[in-house]
Parts: C-alpha cells; structure tokens; sequence
C-alpha cells in the first residue's frame, strides 16, 4: 500500500472511531479510544514524514554511490584518450591500457611555420609558407596519473563487478571514420537493496539535472564524444569537464 493509501486508510478508522465514541461508547470507556486516535495520529503523521523524506535520502544516498564510481571512469576516459594520442585508436582491453599508463610515453613537439622558396621554373620563384612540427622530447603518460588510482580503475565501487568497456567507429562525416569507445555500469547495480520504485524511477531518469538512463557511462559507440552522462553536479569545481 502506498503513502496516500496508508493516509486514506488512516483517516478512515479515525472517522469510524469518532463515530463509535460519540453514539455507542460509554463515557468512562472514551479515554480508551481518545487514547487509539492520539496513536493514530502519531502513526499517520510518521507515515508523512518518512513519505516526504524517503526520496530526498534516497537522492543524498544515490550520490554518494554515484560520485566514486564517475570518479574512476574519468580515469578510464583519460587513460583512453591518451591511449587515443599516442596510438589513434582506443582499446577495448583493458590490461593494455593500464600497462599504457605504466610504461608508455608521449612525444613533445614543436610546430612551427618556415618560408620555403619554390622554384616554379623560368626563373619563377614563390615563397610557400610550411608548417614544420619537430619532436623535442618525450613524456611518461604516468605523470597525468599521479595520486590517481588507475590500477583499480575497472573495479566498479561499491560491488564486485568490473566496468564494461567497449570500442567501436563511428562515420562523422561521409568518408571519415572515426575510433570511438565506451565504459559504463549498471545503475541498478549501484543502486542495490534501495527503495525499489524509487530505483525504477531512477533508471527511467531523463531530466537533465540527472544521470540519464539505465548506466553511469563515458564515451559513446553511436556519437564521437569523450563526455559522461552525468549532470556538472558530478564534477568539481575547476574541473576539465570533457
């Protein structure tokens, strides 16, 4: 029975019982049912109060499990887009990535624009601007993941599932294909032993203050985007929100 069910119902025996003390009950016998209606009254005002403050704990209790869990897939969506940099693709497995992290590293370039002549025969000569891009060194991937625990980042918080991750391609525009990929978890997974049509609710979520949808998730397989679906409320203030 739901909330507005329990209240109607309440109000019912407390008509039922008013209508008893006033035609049938005998007047020292009356405390007794004054003494049911103040219980009544206790158990129906308790009623409302858990009904108003059921969702609003739900929605605290759902970001604390939400927000460690983001926090490790904004790790796998850097990872990958590192691993984008320096290979062109994204990668589906996910030891390489960690091992990526570990062992690789990025080149440093310069680019700059020179003057060429060109001879143009006949004694034509142009000068053509040319962008020259050198490397000058090398950086280890780690250092963007200092005091980040990528290790673990696959390990979805608060259960003892593992992030699916996923690549694909997408064609931006006709002729051009691009490397896309995904890594995401089942809300329902996060949101176990909760108020269950509070939960249903959840996963139909589409306002945009919320997580949309039945995944926490970055990355797409139908659209080129590095972004999650969480609102900026995930994200702290300062942060690069890609």
């Amino acid at each position: 029975m739901g909330l507005i069910g329990m209240i109607l119902a309440a109000v019912l025996v407390a008509v039922i019982l008013a209508i008893v003390i006033v035609k049938f009950l005998p007047l020292k016998l009356r405390w007794i049912a004054s003494l049911l209606l103040l219980f009544l009254a206790i158990f129906l005002g308790y009623k409302i109060y858990m009904g108003i403050m059921e969702p609003i704990n739900f929605n605290k209790d759902k970001v604390k499990r939400y927000a460690p869990v983001i926090k490790k897939l904004k790790i796998i969506r850097d990872a990958e887009i590192k691993f984008n940099e320096a290979t062109g693709n994204y990668t589906a497995d996910k030891n390489i990535l960690i091992q990526f992290i570990d062992s690789a590293k990025l080149a440093l370039t310069n680019t700059k624009t020179i003057v060429e002549k060109v001879n143009r025969g006949g004694g034509i000569i142009d000068e053509v601007e040319v962008r020259v891009t050198d490397t000058i060194g090398y950086e280890p991937v780690l250092k963007y993941f200092k005091d980040r625990d990528y290790k673990n980042m696959f390990k979805v918080t608060g259960s003892d599932k593992e992030f699916e991750l996923e690549t694909g391609t997408v064609e931006k525009i006709p002729g051009l294909v691009v490397p896309t990929f995904r890594a995401r978890t089942s809300k329902e997974t996060l949101l176990k032993g909760m108020n269950e049509s509070l939960v249903k609710q959840e996963l139909e979520a589409i306002a945009t203050d919320q997580i949309k949808g039945e995944y926490v998730s970055v990355g797409s397989l139908e659209e080129v985007t590095t972004g999650g679906n969480w609102p900026p409320s995930y994200d702290k203030k300062g942060e690069n929100k890609e």
